[in-house]
């Protein structure tokens, strides 16, 4: 193998290795660079080496990382994120001038009642499919929560659930329509709508990858009421 070819194969190679951690992040959110180590295989030094590379070129920021209770001595380890800029790389905001042109003409030409007619039914279709996918899930709300994230996921939601203190949490690590709906909220609430419906509870929305969060984060009570059609969804900013 010549010089030349030697450096391209190495070259891919990191590329392909780059994309693999940029998966990663995109479906679990906030992770240690010893958590991406240990699920590539890799080094603490070669995962090290394309963090850093990352950072450089702005796909992802890094973070201390949030310890509940006492910690050891030292300082908190770091999570790395996905920047906006590693989002759109990852080629998550297709069409997203031509969307958003569209809600501005359906919201001049009919009102915001109008764009919300349309979120509705934009979400009505990705309803139906997981509503099939959760036939055998029981009525159980947080094992609803898990089934409905294993068919986000096979959306490409990267989805994840799991059980808290006060109930369930539902993440959404990936938002196929973020840049719109920060202009057009109607497209979050309806998809609230609907996991309020899947899970068959009334549930929260606490945070948005449109509102600037790094994930979407639904809260789903221990011990909620049923979700009435009139209105399903509470939404509470926790970030403020």
């Amino acid at each position: 193998m010549t010089t030349s070819a030697a450096l391209g194969a190495a070259t891919a190679a990191e590329i392909s290795t780059r994309d693999r951690v940029t998966q990663l992040l995109l479906e679990r959110g906030a992770t240690t660079a010893a958590q991406l180590g240990a699920a590539l295989g890799l080094s603490p030094a070669a995962i090290r080496r394309h963090l850093d590379a990352m950072l450089a070129e702005g796909d992802v920021y890094a973070r201390e990382q949030s310890v509940q209770g006492s910690r050891g001595r030292g300082r908190p380890a770091k999570v790395f994120m996905l920047t906006e800029a590693g989002r759109v790389r990852c080629g998550t905001h297709h069409y997203d001038n031509m969307a958003t042109a569209a809600l501005r003409w359906i919201a001049r030409s009919g009102g915001s009642d109008a764009v919300e007619a349309f979120a509705t039914e934009q979400v009505s279709a990705l309803e139906s499919r997981c509503r099939a996918a959760m036939e055998d899930a029981g009525d159980d709300p947080l094992a609803r929560a898990e089934a409905l994230a294993a068919a986000l996921t096979a959306e490409g939601y990267a989805a994840n659930a799991t059980t808290i203190a006060s109930g369930g949490q539902l993440c959404q690590h990936h938002c196929p329509v973020a840049h719109v709906a920060a202009e057009f909220p109607q497209l979050c609430e309806a998809e609230t709508a609907v996991i309020s419906r899947l899970v068959g509870t009334h549930v929260q929305r606490l945070a948005t990858i449109a509102h600037g969060d790094g994930v979407c984060t639904t809260h789903i009570p221990s011990q909620p009421g049923r979700a009435q059609s009139g209105n399903p969804v509470t939404t509470v900013r926790t970030d403020r």
